[in-house]
């Protein structure tokens, strides 16, 4: 299928790999056109539209609301092409642009680059079933498609998962500082609290030596992704202050581990 993603940074990057040993006829475009032809698959375009032209199949996976406005903008959909908008970004921005693109899908990813590269990601689908049908079989490239309802649907479910996500990060964090101030042996309390959390497993070096790079997922992204939960969360009338205080401690990290995994926030525990 001919195929086009626009975005190639850290998620873009292995998805672009997964689609072309799968066999897609494959355009890229990212604002750094060096990262895009750094990963030696494809044809590399100049401008989104240059890449979406004469695809079937339209992916994006971006910053954020900003970065997919501004790339939107610039497209002019034919008729017949199916969008595929994969960024964390919010619901509101996917209303806006379903006013010019017919079909599209909503399809945020759950998992970083390793569920990614193995094809495993958890992929929550968005749009109008016949439109999710359509793209199901570029997605299977590199995850595991759900048709998960409306592309609200799909995006807040992702701001759900990612909220969920900064929760046990930072209560991890707290509680294996604590430990140590308990005179706790580092592995045992990390090992306990994995039992508990087995995906803390991919962050074990943050947790027990206290290295936070190279980062899955960066520590500023969340607060970015933490905004848009709280957003999304307070206009449906709940009040969140679990989560609010949760995204202070994050915001509080960022000057000095902005760029740093997530679970850095553990330096903000004295």
């Amino acid at each position: 299928m001919r195929v086009a993603l626009l975005g190639t940074g850290k998620m873009g990057a292995p998805i672009a790999r997964r689609l072309a040993a799968a066999g897609h006829e494959l355009a890229l475009w990212n604002r750094t056109l060096e990262k895009a032809r750094s990963l030696g698959v494809g044809r590399v375009e100049e401008s989104p539209a240059a890449a979406a032209a004469g695809a079937e199949v339209v992916l994006s996976i971006l910053t954020d609301a900003r970065a997919v406005r501004d790339v939107y903008a610039r497209l002019e959909p034919d008729t017949d092409q199916a969008f595929v908008e994969m960024s964390t970004a919010g619901p509101d921005v996917l209303d806006e642009l379903v006013e010019r693109f017919a079909h599209l899908v909503a399809a945020p990813i759950v998992g970083s680059v390793p569920a990614i590269e193995q094809g495993k990601a958890l992929i929550l689908a968005g749009g109008e079933a016949s439109d999710v049908e359509r793209v199901k079989p570029v997605l299977a490239a590199f995850g595991e498609p759900q048709h998960v309802g409306s592309r609200r649907e799909a995006a807040g479910l992702k701001l759900l998962n990612n909220a969920m996500l900064a929760l046990w990060s930072a209560g991890a964090a707290e509680l294996m500082v604590a430990a140590g101030h308990a005179g706790l042996e580092r592995e045992a309390a990390f090992g306990l609290l994995q039992r508990q959390i087995p995906y803390l497993q991919a962050r074990k070096p943050s947790y027990t030596e206290g290295r936070h790079t190279p980062a899955m997922f960066f520590l500023r992204d969340m607060v970015k992704d933490l905004d848009l939960a709280l957003d999304l969360f307070h206009s449906a009338g709940a009040s969140m202050p679990g989560l609010g205080l949760t995204r202070e401690l994050y915001a509080a990290a960022v000057p000095e581990h902005g760029e740093a995994e997530l679970s850095a926030v553990i330096e903000r525990f004295p």
